[in-house]
């Protein structure tokens, strides 16, 4: 952290020489989230700001961007820009990234704010939000009261807490903008709707009212889970523990277990439905509303949780069909569909609750492209898989394009172009791993 801030204070210095900002961030959780905390700041400083929210940064973006902005406008991509230089070099205004996936080549940004230049592993240790809340706060240190936002990007990207998202999660507490509670890491509401509804935990009783209504009279458990008391937290967090031991990761246990954040601030205190609505909205093309309800707008957050709660139950079925349709080659596994919903967020759960030992890899046929998301474990990552190079030289290959980081990646590749992609990509895949056509 002593690395990173005296270059937020360089972006935050360079931001407020500005009376307008063109900002531009991802459409999941750790997007709008950094989006928010920085449209938070520059309120604050009375810079107007025209913000997007976007599935990717691509040539249409920037073109959008160009058309969109004056001279003597900056813009700030938030999220993205760090492994698209040749795109951020067609922006015609000065430029800021606020971004934690792994730099590629040379920037012609005028301030990077990277945890990988600050030698903080992106991937695990810093998201995007978290990024931006230490610009935000170098900006003006009153903004510590967007801790909850931060920290709500980073739970949405399943990062870690023992390094530097942990001490903005501190300071949080601190502040008095974050509370903890111990217990089942999900949204809150009746126990019963919750589990059924909710992808992660995924258990084998999921999205099954019946088997639910079971589980839970067998433990004697009913009502809201946050009046649940410390006995009956206990009881559920051991009984899910044990489902989840069955095949589940080591890491889906501690990504369901622990503490639960409370977000003193913001409009939706769980953190857990704060995440679904922004990841949700985010992938309905509603990033505005997410952004509108993370400015701390009632009325926003309350159409935004409905779409979510709708979004869900479309969700659930399509990690079911997704569970049926799982194809395996030596060294991954994959589903391939069309117009299917949160590729990411279907592979995500793939891997850490059914399948774990290989990563899992989603081809998504949406109009002329094929969109891949690809996902790893944190075990598989320390044996030597980097996704964000493996997608990337697979789909350069294929004439597409993709990176990430080691744990969670993209792609675009061209139709047709799916079983030289997958060949190519398991072959990387081995020589990453190690392995010599492991068909186990």
């Amino acid at each position: 952290m002593e690395k990173l801030r005296p270059i937020a204070k360089m972006a935050s210095e360079k931001i407020s020489e500005y009376s307008r900002v063109r900002l531009v961030s991802h459409n999941d959780a750790d997007g709008v989230s950094a989006a928010a905390v920085m449209c938070h700041a520059l309120l604050r400083e009375d810079i107007v700001f025209h913000a997007s929210i976007v599935s990717r940064l691509d040539e249409n973006v920037v073109e959008t961007v160009n058309n969109s902005t004056d001279n003597g406008d900056l813009v700030l991509f938030c999220d993205m820009g760090s492994g698209q230089p040749e795109l951020i070099e067609k922006v015609r205004n000065d430029t800021i990234i606020i971004d934690h996936h792994a730099p590629v080549g040379d920037t012609t940004a005028h301030v990077m704010v990277n945890p990988h230049l600050a030698d903080i592993d992106g991937a695990f240790y810093m998201c995007a939000s978290t990024t931006a809340y230490v610009v935000a706060t170098e900006m003006n240190p009153e903004n510590k009261d967007l801790a909850g936002l931060a920290i709500a990007g980073a739970i949405g990207d399943k990062q870690l807490f023992d390094g530097e998202n942990g001490l903005i999660l501190k300071e949080g507490i601190e502040s008095g903008s974050i509370s903890i509670r111990k217990g089942l890491k999900i949204g809150d509401g009746d126990l019963a709707e919750v589990l059924e509804k909710t992808p992660e935990p995924y258990l084998d009783i999921t999205g099954e009212k019946e088997k639910i209504t079971d589980f839970l009279s067998i433990l004697g458990i009913n009502g809201p889970i946050e009046e649940l008391d410390e006995s009956q937290m206990k009881k559920l967090t051991s009984a899910v523990a044990l489902k989840l031991a069955k095949k589940a990761s080591p890491e889906a246990v501690d990504a369901s277990i622990g503490e639960v954040c409370i977000l003193n601030h913001e409009v939706l205190p769980n953190v857990y439905d704060m995440v679904t609505l922004l990841n949700c909205c985010g992938k309905l093309e509603r990033g505005g509303l997410a952004l509108t309800a993370c400015l701390r707008d009632e009325k926003a957050a309350e159409e935004g949780w409905k779409l979510a709660e709708q979004y869900q139950q479309v969700l659930m079925g399509q990690i079911k069909k997704a569970e049926k349709n799982i194809q395996k080659r030596p060294h991954l596994r994959y589903i391939q569909g069309e117009d299917m919903e949160a590729t990411g967020i279907i592979a995500g759960v793939v891997i850490r609750y059914i399948h774990p030992d290989l990563p899992l890899i989603a081809l998504n046929k949406v109009d002329d492209v094929v969109k891949i998301s690809g996902r790893g474990t944190r075990k598989l990552v320390d044996g030597g898989l980097d996704l964000a190079v493996a997608l990337r030289e697979a789909a350069s290959g294929v004439g597409g394009s993709g990176g990430g980081h080691n744990i969670a990646s993209g792609a675009a590749i061209p139709p047709g172009s799916e079983e030289e992609f997958l060949e190519a990509l398991d072959t990387i895949i081995a020589k990453q791993l190690g392995n010599n056509a492991d068909e186990n």
